[in-house]
């Protein structure tokens, strides 16, 4: 079971390559790079389940779109990449396919794992921002904070830092409100 990011970039890596792979390990693929990821913590699961849960609870009664969680395969053009949770509206749910989600989803947030953390930040939030994801969470489950981005005309523009105290909101889920005294 691998604890830290594992890169293969021996040679250039394709979807079809990333398809064929079954041996029970995570996986994403980023520039022609595979990436092994390693298994999640309790603490991450924890906190990512219960940013979940009130998604899901939500959209339960208020039905806007979907909420699916890792490990599940989102393929944006050549990369593939394993966000924690994504929201993909009712109107675009034509990308959810048999397999994977072909498209880029409306929201996207990732826990942060200390050896994962700048990878999420940086090399997949350029990607996410570049195949046309509308906002991005990073979660500090250390810190307790979540900052908010959304899509701006070159980079991410920051909404925020939201704390235990705070409760988050978004234009894609108008009424939802993520309270974080009951994720933290």
């Amino acid at each position: 079971m691998a604890t830290e990011l594992t890169i293969f970039n021996d040679r250039e890596y394709t979807i079809e390559d990333y398809m064929k792979i079954d041996d029970g390990q995570r996986y994403e693929l980023i520039g022609g790079e595979l990436i092994m990821v390693p298994s999640p913590k309790p603490r991450h699961q924890r906190v990512s389940a219960k940013i979940s849960f009130q998604f899901e609870s939500f959209l339960r009664q208020n039905p806007l779109g979907e909420v699916y969680y890792a490990p599940i395969d989102v393929l944006l053009g050549d990369q593939v990449v394993q966000p924690d949770i994504i929201f993909i509206s009712d109107n675009r749910l034509n990308i959810v396919g048999e397999l994977n989600i072909q498209g880029a989803p409306d929201l996207v947030i990732e826990v942060l794992s200390p050896s994962t953390a700048s990878y999420d930040k940086k090399k997949k939030g350029q990607i996410y921002l570049k195949y046309g994801v509308k906002e991005y969470w990073t979660v500090d489950i250390d810190a307790k904070i979540i900052d908010v981005y959304k899509v701006g005309e070159k980079q991410w523009q920051w909404l925020g830092s939201y704390d235990e105290e705070d409760t988050i909101t978004t234009q894609l889920i108008p009424g939802l409100e993520i309270k974080l005294n009951e994720i933290f």
